[in-house]
């Protein structure tokens, strides 16, 4: 039997209209778009595919499970440790954390079970408060399970992606639907293999994130990466 509870709450944290912070972030789209080295269609699909299979499948999907199975909230703080270690460009660190402030203060204001000790460590300068982190504490107190929210985490991240391309021009909104379509396959087998496990996590989109770098050289700005 269908779980409508459960399937609304995924519906809300999932929908684009869900103030998540993520609209201020192109990846490094805009960059690759002013140098003319991704355009279309095909171009941003080449980039969604490379960015769920060399980082979202390889690096945080392994931080957003391993938040979700922290217990006691030492845990949660040496996982955020980690993703600041393993997220080099300066771009995403930053970024990461911007939307991750944004979400828990969307958190707090739902008055979110579980997220306020994470929060208070945020706010005292204990911890930076990476997405992905903030994703699965928040999500696992909304009572979603693990695989749901990787499930959640994979789509939002896509429709994050999507939206950029979609503000710089680069696609259309069926083209967006399209694309969100055919990545699927990448989405449930990243799910259906599980997490990487923390000891093992990587990833590799040297493009994108010379890109995110190089962003803040570029005359005219949309966006923060």
């Amino acid at each position: 039997m269908t779980d409508f509870d459960t399937t609304l709450r995924q519906l809300q944290h999932g929908d684009s209209f869900f103030p998540s912070g993520s609209i201020a972030f192109s990846f490094g789209l805009e960059t690759l778009l002013a140098d003319a080295h991704v355009s279309g269609a095909d171009g941003v699909e080449s980039f969604l595919v490379a960015q769920l299979r060399s980082r979202w499948a390889t690096m945080e999907w392994g931080f957003l499970a391993a938040a979700w199975e922290a217990v006691e909230l030492p845990a949660l703080l040496a996982v955020d440790a980690q993703v600041e270690l393993m997220t080099f460009p300066r771009e995403l660190r930053e970024g990461s954390k911007r939307a991750g402030a944004a979400l828990l203060t969307v958190h707090n204001e739902l008055a979110t079970a579980g997220v306020a000790a994470f929060s208070a460590a945020r706010d005292e300068g204990v911890t930076a408060g990476h997405l992905t982190v903030v994703q699965g504490m928040a999500w696992k107190s909304c009572g979603l399970a693990r695989d749901d929210c990787g499930l959640l985490g994979a789509h939002t991240f896509c429709v994050a992606v999507l939206g950029s391309a979609l503000r710089l021009g680069m696609i259309g909104h069926l083209s967006a639907q399209k694309i969100l379509t055919t990545v699927r396959p990448y989405i449930v087998a990243a799910l259906e293999q599980g997490p990487p496990v923390l000891a093992r996590l990587h990833a590799y989109t040297p493009v994108a994130e010379i890109a995110v770098m190089r962003h803040e050289m570029q005359a005219s700005r949309l966006f923060s990466n």
